[in-house]
């Protein structure tokens, strides 16, 4: 099967916490900007903006593919896109933002219903002067992000999949989340329990 028939989306990010190191979860501060964001799942295609600069991202948009997500390295001090922005990148099939940054026009985007993950918002935007190359290893949420790696992000968090784990670690993900889902609250309480307790007793405690 190949990367781009696989249904990333179908599991969230805490089904891959299975699968992948703490280190593959970016930082809590890249987060959802608008309620209700469905979960998105795609390549990344990876942009530095340089500080105070979003030149690259708007570079991005007309050379992402339909079905990437998006994922910028970039300050907090300025807004790297807009409303316009965020439509024609919707527009030309990109899933979503994921920026280790701040937007505006957040009004636009919610009305859009295009996801974006991002530090927050400020009205004032950067400059276009500064180019660099697109699709180099970047760093978003303190996670090394290379481009072609699988994104998967929703409320509960953004998860980084190695291009060369992506299989394997969909496979974990799915047995998890199916595992979870065929079991009652009582089954799995049962379980709990008795994981707990062994624990507790292991180290020694005692009520």
């Amino acid at each position: 099967m190949q990367l781009n028939e696989i249904p990333f989306d179908a599991v969230s990010p805490c089904e891959y916490a299975d699968a992948l190191p703490r280190t593959q979860f970016m930082d809590y501060v890249i987060k959802p900007l608008w309620q209700g964001i469905k979960r998105i799942a795609g390549p990344a295609f990876t942009v530095k903006c340089e500080s105070g600069d979003h030149l690259m991202l708007h570079a991005a948009i007309y050379r992402a593919r339909p079905g990437d997500i998006i994922v910028v390295e970039a300050d907090d001090q300025f807004a790297v896109a807009g409303g316009n922005v965020c439509a024609i990148a919707q527009t030309r099939g990109v899933k979503g933002f994921v920026i280790d940054g701040v937007i505006r026009d957040i009004a636009e985007t919610r009305e859009n219903k295009f996801p974006v993950f991002a530090r927050g918002v400020i009205p004032k935007p950067g400059a276009k002067k500064c180019i660099s190359p697109l699709n180099q290893p970047i760093t978003c949420g303190g996670v090394t992000v290379n481009a072609g790696d699988i994104i998967v992000a929703d409320e509960e968090g953004i998860a980084v999949i190695p291009q060369e784990q992506a299989i394997q670690a969909f496979d974990i993900a799915k047995a998890r989340g199916d595992k979870d889902a065929a079991m009652s609250l009582e089954e799995w309480q049962a379980q709990h329990s008795e994981k707990v307790e062994s624990i507790l007793k292991e180290l020694g405690f005692n009520d």
